[in-house]
């Protein structure tokens, strides 16, 4: 698939935004996203919207952030390119930013799909490109019921060569508790013999919102980071490997803050 990013590392080149960017930056950016999404879905509509039109998507989605300004460092994208074998990517959980972003990071190097929340799947017009990825879907309403699904349909997709990205905390929270941190995605690891890769991220750039929590303000002055751990190999009970996850997203967000 086509390669975005061709380095270990990105960092945006071009920051500036126009007139209207810096004035009004969630008008400008929503306007651009809505656009993506509308064309998106009218791809998936057609049973066409393939791991490239994600990858294209996800990569519009940043470029749309980076014109109001927003500045991106990626790190450690090598981790990614160079990785022999399906893994779980575990991932501290911010906002929606890190939904759109990392599919142009990962499904050019290995095919890949989320654990997603059920009312995902039910936006308007949305719902038709998160359900052309094939998604694990979890109500969050039945935390066993949940597991049980995550730990099936991921061994699946882990046996069919397609990695799983878990966002292993209840809610968005810019903080790391390692007492909310579920270790989920260690255990989908365990059972399926592959490793887990830790990903770090600082999307407050793109606020939660207080009415509708997916869409909330953008604030171009927050730069967006995003960096990837070494595989973690899951041994015995896994709580090692939990210990490195937890730790690796906590050093890295110390640093950004």
């Amino acid at each position: 698939m086509k390669e975005i990013f061709t380095g270990n590392n990105y960092q945006t080149k071009d920051s500036s935004a126009s007139f209207m960017g810096r004035l009004c930056p969630h008008l400008v950016f929503y306007s651009k996203l809505i656009n993506i999404v509308i064309r998106a879905s009218k791809i998936a509509k057609k049973g066409k919207y393939d791991g490239e039109q994600w990858i294209k998507s996800s990569y519009d989605t940043i470029k749309a952030m980076e014109s109001v300004g927003t500045i991106f460092e990626i790190r450690n994208i090598d981790i990614v390119r160079n990785l022999k074998t399906p893994v779980v990517f575990v991932a501290n959980h911010m906002s929606t930013l890190e939904t759109f972003a990392l599919p142009c990071m990962i499904q050019p190097y290995r095919d890949v799909t989320y654990v997603i929340k059920e009312s995902l799947a039910t936006y308007p017009v949305f719902k038709h490109v998160i359900l052309a990825r094939n998604p694990i879907i979890v109500t969050r309403d039945n935390p066993r019921a949940d597991f049980t699904t995550v730990m099936k349909q991921g061994a699946i997709n882990l046996q069919k060569n397609i990695s799983v990205i878990i966002f292993p905390q209840t809610t968005r929270t810019d903080k790391i508790d390692p007492a909310k941190f579920n270790s989920i995605g260690i255990k989908l690891a365990a059972r399926a013999g592959v490793p887990v890769v830790p990903v770090a991220l600082f999307t407050k750039a793109w606020g939660n919102g207080k009415i509708i929590k997916d869409f909330g303000k953008i604030d171009p002055s927050r730069k967006v980071f995003f960096e990837f751990g070494d595989p973690v190999k899951v041994k015995g009970n896994g709580k090692e490997a939990q210990q490195k996850v937890i730790d690796f997203i906590t050093d890295r967000l110390n640093s950004w803050e």
